[in-house]
């Protein structure tokens, strides 16, 4: 994996815009399409996603390691990012999900096509009720 590391002396960053300039360093060095695999956020103001048992000083770069990044960009001590090339990956388009609910307040997560145009109720064939591991669709 190649690493670039930008000793930043700007404004604060957030999120947002240390990751719009890992891209454009990324793409900078050759990758057309620049994709964030993950990221790691140091300092008071972290925000990294966490998964518990998990090194949160390192899982990070061993994920976007094994999932095909190529790219460790490093924005001044706050930010680092993997990224891959997303070129030559095909595009998925709108995902055909969407929250429903019934007449009692139930969420559902559902596969519209399945649901028809005529109705936009649950069914059992096409919905699964919203818990903690159906993600919101909206």
């Amino acid at each position: 994996m190649r690493n670039l590391h930008i000793d930043y002396q700007g404004d604060a960053l957030n999120f947002q815009s240390a990751s719009l300039l890992a891209k454009g360093l990324a793409r900078d060095n050759q990758m057309q399409d620049p994709t964030i695999m993950a990221w790691h956020q140091s300092g008071e103001e972290a925000a990294t996603p966490f998964y518990d048992g998990a090194d949160p000083d390192s899982w990070w770069a061993k994920y976007g390691a094994g999932n095909g990044g190529k790219l460790e960009v490093c924005i001044g001590d706050d930010y680092q990012f993997i990224l891959m090339d997303a070129r030559g990956y095909e595009t998925l388009g709108e995902m055909p999900l969407r929250n429903r609910s019934d007449g009692h307040g139930k969420e559902y997560l559902c596969y519209t096509p399945m649901l028809g145009k005529a109705t936009d109720k649950p069914t059992a064939e096409a919905c699964i009720e919203l818990d903690g591991w159906a993600a919101d669709q909206y």
